[in-house]
Formats: C-alpha cells, structure tokens, sequence
C-alpha cells in the first residue's frame, strides 16, 4: 500500500500541473497594473502590501482598494488563482437569495452547528460565527461583480443544500477567480506575478512596517506598506511539511496547486506570530490515482456512489472528508469506483471535464461496466438495485444517507475510480475576527492580517465542502477592510 501511494505520489508530480475544474491557468503578464522591474529595482511605498494572489489576496485586494488604499499584491506563480482555481464543488452559505427560490430553510445557525460538528468542535467558535453569519454577504458581493453563484446544491456535513456554484453545478473556483481578477484590473491593482515576498518587516515596536521581496529576475528590493496581508494559502504540496506534522500521510499525492508550499506560515512564524491545528490535515477521498485530479464532492452530492472492487457499496457516500477517505483506504487496494448515470451526469456540468480527460469508463448497463472495471458483476448489479430501491422508498437502511437525489437507472452508466490524497491544510497562523494575525503571547502583531488557508481555526479537525471558499472570501474581504482602516 505505502509503495503504491509513493508511485501516486511520483506520478502526480511528473504530470503537467492540471486546474481540477475546467479554469484557464494559462501564465499572464497584465494582471491589474503592468509592473516593468528596472535592472535594479528600487524601494517603493504603499499602503498595504498582499502577499498571494489567490482567491483570499484578491479578495482583500478588492475591499482594500474599494476603501481608498494603495496596494500592491504579490504573487510568486506566473499566474493568479492559487489553489481557488481548482475548487469545483462550491461556496457555503445560509440564508441567501438563491436557497430562498429553491425553497431551502437554512439559517446561520444551523451552518454553525454543521460547521463545529464538521470539525469535531476543534474549530475557533468566534471565527466560525463570522464565517457562517457573513457568508451570504459574501455571496451579494461576488454577484455584485459578475459571479455565478445561482445553484444550489448539497455537500458533505451539511444539515440542508447551501452550496452556492454556477448554473447547471459548473466549477466555482474559475468563475470567482475571474470575477476578481477583472475587478482589481479594473481598477488598476498594482498585481505584481512572479514576485516573492521573503521576510515581513518589523520596527523595534515590533509593527510591520512591510515586505522585503524579490522580483522575477531574482533581485531583491523592499515595499515599505502600512500593513501586510498574508494570503498565500496551507501546505498541502509540500510533503516535507506534512508529513512532519502528520507522518502517516507519507506518500500521499495531493489535490494542491505545486506552489502551495507554506511559505506564508514560515513569513507569519518570522515576525512571532502564533500558530494552530497545524497536524489537523484533510485528504480528500475521491482523487484519481496516479493523475492527482479531484473528483468534485458535488458527484457525490448529486448523488453518485461508492463502489468497491468486490462491487459492493460499503459507505455513506455524504459523511465528512475524513470519514470517507478512511472507508475507501479500508477496501482492497485503498481504491473505490464513483459511480454514475446519465441522468447526474445531464444535471452537473462539473463532470463534463473529467470525460475531457478521459478519466471515465462508460457502458451501457451496469453488468458491462462491471466487466469493463473488472468488479464482480452480480454483487454491484445487487448493489446499484439496493441503492436505487432506496431512493424510491427515500429511505437508506443500509448505510442512512438522508440525500437521496435520484435513482441511477438513466441511459448509460459511468464509473472513476479514486482514493484520497492531502487536500487542505487547516493549520496556520491565528488571527482573531478581525483577521489580525496574533503572536504567541496573544496580542495582535499589529499591521500583520491574514486570510484564507495561510490560517488555522476556522475549520478545526475536519473543513466541510464549500467552506473553503466562504472561509477565503469572507475573511479576505475582512482582512481588506481592516488593513485599509489601519493603513489611514
């Protein structure tokens, strides 16, 4: 098994790194304000710098601007994005416009509950509050700029449907990514690609007075910022990292972009600042092996099940990231098979990419695709009749799903075979609500924000689909916010 999961590892990294939702990640060199770096780069000034450009940076790039700030943000990759451009399944959020149409009764407090059990009461029940309550805040002002998040569908650990993603169950993480990289070029943001932050400054008060960085020809040069934002996402790629924190996930692809390497919790660690749950690290149980691409939890969500190579269903399909992970690991050979039918495939445009990639075997009845995967053909026969006698009778007794969306008896059927691999990291620097990053002391580094994974706290044990995305644009839009606050 430990080998097997090496080969994964060593396969995913000599493949083309690919987005796990359809998005464009093709390298740009006009993000915001072009920057021409001279042979010798010269100190500048601003108001506030952010290191990462990802979902959570562009985020607080957008509201720091919006209040009248001068911002640079910083960005090591030829490209913007970071890991949110691979989320596909969506945004939670309670209370919105979108789950009123549908007629869904949630409320802030329900996604609470759902959120501490999630993270099996680890999580920091100030930040959940916020998270939860401002989430739907979160959803206007995306949509405000041009964002798709009409449809509603159901994640793992959620009570009810509140995950926000574009019409027709399109990947989110593309869509939001473009809506705020057209909105800080429309605003002329200073976006600076293939910029390295690589020290937070400090004066003898200890407030951070900026950011040492090199530009993309390597030499170094200093922005003197009345605040800096840390958004530069966890450390799921970087398997040193991980397995130093927990070493049974030695080998072990992952579901992360290569840039994610933990650099911005080794920048926080530089000024004093204090960090959190960092062995709490989640795997996501429905990855392609050897190909390291994330099958989107909205499959599962949609209805899709889990099917072992004996064709037998063995688990909840809907229990937490953990808890499934863990079922698939305990089948022969550590692997499952998704499997589908035409019917969910017409209802999730998500799933068009992954017979884009040829990832997906088809046939025209489940004894065909049986043969084809090589699974006992009487016993996933059995298996897919049980699941589908449940969903008439809308009850599970077999293994208590309680969503149970649709029978799989439309046209042809369809399978993926996956296992888990390191997906997000809930460790990172402590912040308080205000998105202030706090030293071991626990007082506020004054200057010094931070959003996104680059924190722990807000996810606990275990981080529930979609929460992700609410957990990078609420508190980046707060980290923007207070930064510019401080900067006047």
């Amino acid at each position: 098994m430990k080998k097997w999961m090496s080969l994964m590892m060593a396969a995913f990294l000599a493949v083309p790194v690919l987005s796990g939702c359809g998005s464009s990640t093709t390298p740009s060199t006009t993000e915001g304000k072009a920057t021409t770096e001279a042979a010798t780069p010269q100190d500048e000034n601003t108001d506030i710098v952010v290191i990462g450009a990802g979902g959570a940076g562009l985020s607080a790039a957008v509201e720091a601007t919006d209040a009248g700030a001068k911002v640079i943000v910083l960005e090591k990759m030829p490209m913007v994005g970071g890991n949110t451009t691979r989320a596909t399944a969506g945004l939670n959020a309670a209370g919105t416009e979108a789950q009123k149409k549908k007629g869904i009764e949630d409320s802030q407090e329900l996604f609470y509950q759902d959120a501490m059990k999630g993270g099996y009461n680890k999580n920091n029940p100030e930040l959940v509050k916020v998270l939860t309550t401002q989430a739907k805040d979160s959803v206007v002002w995306l949509e405000s700029m041009g964002a798709d998040l009409s449809d509603v569908g159901r994640a793992a650990g959620a009570s009810v449907s509140r995950i926000h993603r574009p019409t027709g169950g399109a990947a989110v993480g593309s869509n939001v990514v473009s809506t705020l990289k057209d909105k800080v070029k429309e605003k002329n943001v200073d976006v600076r690609l293939k910029n390295k932050a690589v020290e937070i400054l400090k004066d003898q008060e200890g407030k951070v007075t900026g950011v040492k960085a090199e530009n993309k020809d390597g030499k170094a040069y200093t922005i003197n910022a009345k605040a800096v934002i840390l958004a530069t996402g966890g450390f799921s790629a970087n398997q040193d990292m991980v397995i130093s924190y927990k070493p049974e996930l030695k080998g072990f692809a992952t579901t992360n972009h290569p840039g994610a390497l933990g650099e911005g919790i080794k920048l926080g660690e530089g000024v004093g600042a204090n960090l959190v749950d960092m062995a709490e690290i989640q795997t996501h149980p429905t990855v392609v092996p050897e190909k390291g691409v994330m099958v989107t939890e909205a499959v599962r969500g949609n209805g899709a099940i889990l099917i072992n190579t004996d064709g037998k269903r063995f688990i909840n399909e809907l229990l937490t990231r953990d808890v499934v992970s863990k079922g698939i690991l305990d089948q022969k050979d550590g692997v499952a098979y998704l499997f589908f039918d035409e019917g969910l495939r017409k209802g999730l445009k998500a799933v068009e990419e992954y017979f884009n990639m040829q990832l997906v075997t088809e046939a025209d009845s489940v004894e065909e695709l049986a043969g084809k995967i090589g699974v006992d053909k009487d016993a996933m026969t059995q298996s897919v009749k049980t699941y589908n006698d449940a969903v008439a009778a809308k009850q599970d007794k077999e293994f208590q799903r309680d969503d149970l969306p649709l029978q799989l008896n439309q046209g042809k059927v369809y399978a993926i075979q996956v296992t888990p691999a390191v997906h997000h990291t809930m460790g990172g620097l402590q912040i308080n609500t205000n998105a202030e990053v706090m030293n071991k002391e626990g007082q506020v580094i004054k200057g010094l924000y931070a959003a996104g994974e680059v924190t722990g706290g807000v996810h606990g044990g275990n981080r529930l689909g979609g929460n992700a995305m609410a957990d990078i644009v609420t508190f980046g839009r707060i980290a923007g916010q207070n930064a510019a606050k401080a900067a006047k």
